[in-house]
């Protein structure tokens, strides 16, 4: 089956496109909120010393902060008033995620629609700022202890949490309005814009590695071919499904007698996407930010940030165990078995060889699992191997595993809605067509 980018390479047409208004509002609403959220990634923060900061940053180069720091678009490095981004919300979501699994009340909160989603994104909201005041906290206080601070005190700190808790809360909100009036999803697109404004940074640290002889030509050769081989290993199982056959039975409506039919029921081999790596970063650098900033601190924060180091094993096995959990606990909230078997038991659908029911629920069960361990591995792996070649060769983090991830499937995800709406406006315009020809009749 022919991808989205593939079917809009080949049925693109500029006069269809030229004359999709709604489509090219959208396309300027997305780049306009990408773009603001580019300058205020250059709004510094007040009362920061940015010649300390920068010898803050020399120090804490290699760490896991890197990471942060490019996911941020280099908004935490110069220390903006969007320094935390976007990534206190998505820890946030994580654990109303995690809460909903576990607390009956919220689990049916969930299962009253529009007002109880609405609820529950309040709740996430409220999380976010927490979050948000407890890392702003902890960097005010690791930016007086670096000293960073040109007028240290309880002031400072207190412009510090109220400023990164607005930049945060209104990146929020940015992402919203570009989901709801623009094209993709806003949050993934924010952090996407960060990855890639980075990507000709990263470029050319690798390039100055090889000039000044840290990496020889041959492994810079080597570097650029893994990345090419991992985004088409990407792309083959992002779009890898497993399909099961459904059948169903002759119904007779009213006095028609329809014939039996047959579909598939697509399962991604992939069922997670991206999420499991964004959460089990996100999971990781909320402790870390704070602990890394936090210099001449007690022996148990320098031990733990030491651990939990670019390519340290505890760093890497944790890393690892969350994309597995994540894995599995964001495909179990996204599918629902029993859901699926009892939907195809209502319409009679049924798939061959097993019995309808509590018994199909079974085996969507069984294949969805199997699936996601084979995803869960393939994450895994995509995750790793990157991270041991970046620990032990100082390859900029940009072209890591998870940021490459990010950027397959945000991209993916933005063509495939660009198709979606081209062929929208298609068949808007065959209606209009047919309603014309139907009056002049």
């Amino acid at each position: 089956m022919a991808s989205a980018a593939e079917q809009l390479a080949a049925n693109i047409s500029f006069g269809a496109f030229s004359k999709a208004t709604e489509l090219k509002k959208r396309l300027w609403f997305t780049l306009g909120g990408l773009i603001i959220f580019r300058l205020c990634s250059y709004v510094p923060l007040p009362g920061v010393d940015p010649v300390q900061l920068q010898l803050i940053f020399q120090q804490l180069q290699g760490g896991v902060v890197d990471l942060f720091n490019i996911f941020s678009g280099g908004a935490l490095e110069r220390m903006s008033i969007v320094a935390l981004n976007i990534m206190p919300y998505i820890s946030a979501s994580i654990i109303m995620q995690l809460m909903t699994s576990m607390s009956p009340q919220l689990a049916q909160l969930k299962k009253e629609g529009e007002a109880g989603r609405k609820k529950i994104n309040q709740y996430t909201r409220l999380g976010t700022v927490v979050l948000t005041a407890v890392q702003g906290y902890g960097i005010a206080a690791g930016l007086e202890s670096g000293g960073a601070a040109l007028d240290p005190g309880l002031f400072f700190r207190a412009s510090i949490v109220i400023t990164l808790v607005g930049g945060t809360m209104f990146l929020m909100w940015l992402g919203e309005q570009i989901t709801a009036r623009g094209v993709g999803n806003g949050i993934s697109l924010i952090i996407f814009a960060g990855i890639v404004a980075e990507l000709p940074r990263t470029i050319a640290s690798i390039l100055q590695l090889q000039e000044d002889g840290g990496l020889s030509a041959t492994f810079v050769l080597f570097i650029f071919i893994m990345v090419v081989a991992l985004v088409v290993g990407i792309v083959f199982v992002e779009r890898a499904q497993r399909r099961i056959l459904v059948q169903y039975p002759k119904r007779q409506v009213g006095n028609k007698m329809f014939q039996g039919d047959s579909s598939h029921l697509p399962l991604k081999l992939n069922t997670a996407g991206v999420i499991p790596p964004i959460f089990a970063s996100s999971l990781l650098l909320m402790p870390i930010t704070v602990a890394n900033f936090t210099q001449g601190g007690p022996e148990w924060v320098t031990a733990i940030t030491t651990l939990l180091g670019r390519g340290q094993p505890l760093y890497l096995a944790l890393y690892v165990l969350g994309t597995v959990f994540f894995c599995f606990f964001y495909t179990a909230v996204v599918f629902n078995p029993e859901d699926t078997a009892d939907n195809l038991k209502r319409y009679g659908g049924f798939v061959p060889g097993i019995r309808p029911g509590a018994r199909t629920a079974e085996y969507l069960d069984y294949v969805l699992t199997r699936l996601t361990v084979v995803g869960a591995i393939y994450l895994s792996l995509v995750v790793l191997l990157p991270e041991i070649l970046v620990s032990q060769y100082s390859i900029p983090l940009a072209l890591g595993g998870t940021s490459l991830l990010i950027i397959v499937n945000v991209t993916m995800d933005f063509v495939a809605q660009v198709h979606s709406h081209l062929m929208a406006h298609q068949y808007e315009g065959l209606i209009k067509k047919s309603k014309l020809r139907g009056s002049r009749r």
